[in-house]
């Protein structure tokens, strides 16, 4: 029988609400996959937060992104884009030019590094989410994913 939160967390008290315990199972299992993808992602040279850009940059085809169409499509929230995107920039992972009138707007895409890179990571990735998840009956993660749209859309 798999732990429960309480179990798992040491904690004696039962928690105040069902709410209560049904948010913090939610950033509790966030974090697991979040570290085993930060895990699998390391020996690679980049975070999380980098492979998601790659990802959505690869997805944007030729065209690129500008920098708050990038930040609005990403997971999870990033106050310093321009950096983020600075480092990568570095690391050969994407290219910024201006190329329109509007001088202020900067096209971020991804490059053959970033684009090989991100393309080397698909089976892996899609490994671990069948290690992490492909036990749960596809039924049951269509559940689990309409009651998480349900609550991500309430707040």
């Amino acid at each position: 029988m798999p732990k429960t939160l309480r179990e798992d967390l040491q904690q004696l008290k039962p928690f105040r609400s069902i709410q209560e315990e049904a948010a913090l199972n939610v950033v509790r299992t966030s974090w697991t996959l979040t570290d085993a993808m930060e895990d699998l992602l390391k020996p690679h040279g980049i975070t999380g937060t980098q492979y998601n850009v790659l990802r959505i940059l690869r997805g944007a085809e030729a065209g690129g992104l500008c920098r708050n169409e990038l930040r609005d499509r990403m997971l999870t929230r990033m106050p310093d884009v321009t950096r983020l995107l600075d480092r990568m920039e570095e690391a050969g992972l994407v290219a910024r030019s201006r190329e329109n009138e509007d001088r202020r707007l900067v096209s971020t895409r991804i490059t053959e590094r970033g684009r090989s890179l991100v393309d080397q990571l698909d089976a892996p990735v899609e490994a671990l989410q069948q290690r992490l998840l492909g036990h749960i009956p596809d039924g049951e993660l269509r559940h689990l994913i309409d009651l998480l749209t349900l609550a991500r859309n309430r707040s």
